[in-house]
């Protein structure tokens, strides 16, 4: 998958970015320099595109997963950053999960599946609506999630509904609330702020 990275400090996190319907590996890079600017940034593009526009699953329609391609796809991104973790020697241990909109929703599905491995996530403006009837523990896993109280792209319904999917499988889960789908800085600052409380 086409990536970019920039090494950080050892004793710093390793950011895999994750970004919106439209972005590339790139878009997200000034983010993770201001929740932790001596962090290792690996920004990887997403292999789908829809009308043109990179994405990393496909979907039917607005807030309609294609479950298979999430499923190949999940898996073939999982592979992709346990690959760059052995080439570049980091510690898989370390990542947090940072994504936004569609790079939030495939975040979900790799804390989801791989509990053991992926245990902190930033998911700005996720949604999930797609049935989960494996009820495997996240007892492990730390969540930041931000939503919109008038995000045109997720309902408050679909918001709480990821709340639920995180909290029910016992994830210890930090919650914002914003206005709309658009990433705000005020949301970057808070998050900075739970990395920081979270890692010490």
């Amino acid at each position: 998958m086409k990536h970019v990275i920039e090494q950080g400090k050892n004793n710093h996190p390793v950011f895999v970015l994750l970004h919106g319907t439209g972005g590339d590996e790139t878009s997200l890079l000034e983010v993770g320099r201001l929740l932790d600017e001596e962090a290792t940034m690996i920004g990887i593009r997403g292999n789908v595109l829809e009308n043109g526009y990179p994405r990393y699953f496909k979907r039917l329609s607005d807030g309609v997963f294609d479950l298979e391609s999430l499923e190949t796809e999940s898996k073939q991104l999982h592979e992709a950053i346990q690959e760059l973790a052995y080439v570049n020697s980091f510690d898989v241990t370390n990542v947090v999960l940072v994504g936004y909109s569609n790079g939030a929703n495939i975040g979900i599905r790799l804390l989801l599946d791989y509990p053991e491995i992926y245990q902190k996530a930033i998911l700005f403006h996720p949604m999930y609506p797609v049935e989960v009837k494996d009820r495997q523990l996240l007892n492990k896993t730390q969540v930041f999630v931000t939503m919109g109280k008038f995000d045109q792209m997720v309902s408050i319904q679909e918001s709480q509904r990821v709340l639920y999917l995180l909290e029910e499988r016992e994830a210890d889960v930090t919650e914002m609330w914003e206005n709309t789908h658009q990433l705000m800085y005020e949301e970057i600052e808070q998050a900075k702020r739970w990395l920081e409380k979270t890692s010490s």
